[in-house]
């Protein structure tokens, strides 16, 4: 399969292109649902196909095609798309030096979830929506597993052959409550689903049946709560809404191409300035964020980018100051700084760009039981409901699906309807105890969207539950 990859970046090369890569990507995706058991869809997709960059001057281009008999073909059309686009050039553009590889890499699995049947699957999911569906109260049981299988070879003009395997998988499930005036919800392991690198054992280590009832019940007893309490407290986020707001307001904002400028159609730009890198006070010494494709079973896991650069682990906040990035090739070459492995395109089809990978936060040395204990005064809250974030990553609110109060250090009622509001770096800098150990986990992005036309990639948060002080909950509108 390196063949039409080769053919792509000759084809480049003759028609003029100073530099070409390309990558050949045959994709399967297999995904079930099922909704107060019966199972409501089944899609299975299947895609192959050849892209390939040119560049020429200051100016990429790109094309794709399915067919590999046109790779040469495709090259040249790139390399012309290139040329088209010096007519307005750019400031001069070098690639940022990387190690020229032959490798392979595989993502480490036990169960090839395409093996696994669909009968078991289908019982699965119906199982546990009938579990749910039978909570009293619980209005729609619905249930959903996606898995993924892609394979990658990529070919550069400097002489990189690179192949991969990537393997992918996870769920969820998730019950509504009906009452009167609203609905509730409650969800597992988070609200779409948690999804890993891994195979079908992913799945089974979720634990859906042992968890349907509980979820069903929470759904329920949501309707009779009261509301979440308008006050400025201390808040104490579980792991999975942290890892969203770690990808909303960090993951986002440290793309290199926002900070540039080259990304601002779609989720606007940054607030960061790249001559404060190095300066910028992001949060407290508690805050350090890493960006690591290399951590076993995270979505964010491969073993070489999409321009062949190795997968890394890059500091991006340490101890609160803001020092590192999310980077490609040329983006790093015009900040001089060194490439992160962090492009990635979706599919064969779409111009690899700038994309997440693990951005986490490294785990503290507390547990939540201890946050909790410390905490007088302040409002436990878990599983994304709602956020909404501006154009800058900076002004922020978020909703999440339940609360409990928590007071002289214990844990009280339940709340329904709980948010919370803030301003990037005033929100990062009152975080004060964060936990680790166990409860550090990878949560899982599926559908991380950027770019137009729009592209999904899979990225991964690490997180534990954390505590901030000072911060506005309960804001309506």
């Amino acid at each position: 399969m390196f063949d039409p990859a080769v053919a792509a970046v000759e084809g480049a090369l003759a028609a003029g292109a100073e530099y070409a890569d390309a990558r050949v990507v045959v994709s399967r995706r297999q995904s079930l649902e099922a909704l107060n058991e019966t199972i409501e869809s089944l899609d299975q997709s299947e895609s192959a196909g050849v892209g390939v960059r040119a560049l020429i001057g200051s100016s990429w281009g790109f094309f794709a095609t399915a067919d590999p008999g046109e790779a040469r073909r495709a090259g040249e059309a790139a390399a012309a798309t290139a040329r088209a686009s010096t007519s307005v050039p750019g400031p001069p553009l070098s690639l940022a030096d990387v190690p020229v590889r032959e490798d392979s890499y595989e993502t480490p699995h036990r169960e090839d979830p395409f093996a696994v049947s669909l009968a078991e699957k289908a019982d699965l999911l119906v199982g546990v929506t009938k579990t749910m569906k039978a909570v009293e109260g619980v209005a729609l049981a619905r249930a959903f597993l996606t898995a993924w299988d892609t394979r990658k070879w990529f070919v550069s003009s400097q002489g990189h052959r690179i192949s991969q395997h990537l393997v992918e998988c996870g769920g969820g499930m998730d019950a509504t409550a009906v009452g009167e005036a609203e609905t509730q919800r409650r969800s597992y392991p988070q609200s779409f689903g948690q999804y890993e690198s891994g195979g079908y054992e992913v799945v089974r280590r979720f634990d859906l049946p042992g968890n349907a009832e509980r979820v069903g019940t929470e759904a329920v007893a949501l309707l009779s709560a009261p509301e979440c309490p308008e006050a400025t407290t201390d808040l104490v986020l579980e792991s999975s809404q942290l890892a969203l707001q770690i990808h909303e307001s960090v993951g986002h904002a440290i793309e290199l191409d926002r900070i540039l400028g080259w990304e601002a159609a779609f989720a606007g730009t940054s607030f960061l300035e790249l001559p404060r890198l190095g300066s910028l006070a992001y949060g407290s010494p508690l805050m350090n964020i890493t960006a690591d494709a290399t951590l076993p079973g995270a979505l964010g896991t491969f073993g070489y980018d999409d321009e062949g650069t190795p997968a890394q682990r890059v500091d991006i906040v340490k101890e609160g100051r803001w020092v590192g990035v999310l980077s490609g090739r040329d983006s790093a070459a015009i900040a001089g700084l060194a490439p992160g492995g962090m492009v990635r395109g979706d599919g064969y089809n779409r111009l690899p760009m700038v994309r997440m990978t693990n951005v986490g936060l490294v785990p503290g040395d507390s547990s939540l039981d201890e946050i909790i204990a410390a905490t007088d005064d302040g409002i436990l809250m878990a599983t994304n409901r709602s956020w909404s974030i501006d154009d800058k990553r900076l002004n922020f609110q978020f909703g999440c699906e339940i609360a409990w109060e928590i007071s002289g250090g214990r844990l009280g009622r339940m709340l329904k309807n709980p948010t919370y509001t803030g301003i990037t770096p005033q929100f990062w800098a009152t975080l004060d105890m964060l936990s680790g150990g166990s409860e550090w986990i990878q949560w899982g992005v599926p559908n991380c969207g950027k770019g137009q036309p729009m592209q999904t990639a899979h990225t991964g948060h690490p997180a534990a539950p954390a505590r901030f002080r000072g911060v506005r909950v309960g804001v309506r509108g």
